[in-house]
Parts: structure tokens; sequence; C-alpha cells
């Protein structure tokens, strides 16, 4: 998701964790989790997945960029997102666990790309977020089997209710 104009001068550890709110309620709604978001100072990348077969992206993201845009209204440096957003959803080969985990690298390494930090790890606008968890963190060395072992149970849960 762009910001309108990529404008800048938005982004701060309380911008941070208002999106963050925002996301967890719009993710709950669905039963979507956010495997990896990163937000860079003019934009912003999610990796959204489902937990059930009924889970629909389209009215979290609606319901998320409705409240962003509001969070984005009273920063420092007023601002909006851009009206469309490049949507990727993704292909059967890229559902494989092993391509998932490529495309979660590829978003946290963003800030890297961008010559923001040296590692990824030292973003600080970054992570990913899965409702009743707010303790994962894709930095802790067993993140990939704590975050695979909670999406198989709620899946599972998912599938039985």
């Amino acid at each position: 998701m762009n910001v309108e104009g990529r404008a800048t001068g938005w982004l701060d550890a309380l911008h941070h964790a208002r999106l963050r709110e925002a996301l967890c309620h719009a993710l709950a709604r669905e039963s979507l989790v956010c495997a990896a978001y990163c937000l860079m100072p003019d934009h912003a990348h999610f990796l959204i997945g489902g937990l059930r077969a009924g889970s629909d992206q389209r009215p979290a993201i609606k319901i998320f960029r409705r409240a962003w845009n509001e969070i984005l209204k009273t920063a420092a440096q007023p601002a909006g997102l851009a009206l469309q957003a490049y949507d990727h959803v993704l292909s059967d080969k890229e559902r494989s666990r092993e391509e998932f985990e490529t495309m979660r690298g590829y978003i946290l390494e963003n800030p890297v790309r961008g010559k923001r930090v040296e590692s990824w790890r030292d973003w600080a606008y970054s992570g990913c977020l899965v409702v009743g968890y707010p303790d994962l963190d894709p930095r802790q060395e067993e993140f990939h089997e704590r975050f695979w072992r909670i999406y198989y149970e709620r899946v599972k849960k998912g599938a039985e209710g």
C-alpha cells in the first residue's frame, strides 16, 4: 500500500502501534493472520492469509484501509493512502511453505534494500500479527516453528467450528 504522493513524515512508534491495533481488528473480523508486514516511510507491505475456508481478505482490507487513513490524517505530517493498493494473490506454488517463507523474507528485507538498516531485525516498523499472540515476533529465534504451529492450530479450529 502506497501513501498518496509517496508522502513521508508520518511513520513513528505511536503510528506503528495505532496501525497494529487497526490491523488486529480487521484480521480478527475475517479470521486472518498477517504473517509479515513492513512499514516504510512512504509505503507498506502486508502478507495476509486466511485461517478458514470463509476467510475473506477484501472486507478486512477495506476496514483496515479506512482505519489507517484516519490514523494517517492525525499524523505529525498528515497523509492518506493512495487509492489503489497493489494486490498480489498468491498462486498455488507460492502457497507452499517454502515459497511463503521466501515472500515473508522479501517483505521483511525491504528496509535493507532501501538502505535504511544493515539488518532487517533492526527495523522497528516491521513484524507479524496473529490475534491472541501479541509477543509473536519474526525476530525471535524460534519464530518460524512457533508461527507455523500456531497457524495450523488456528486453521484446525477454524475447520472444526
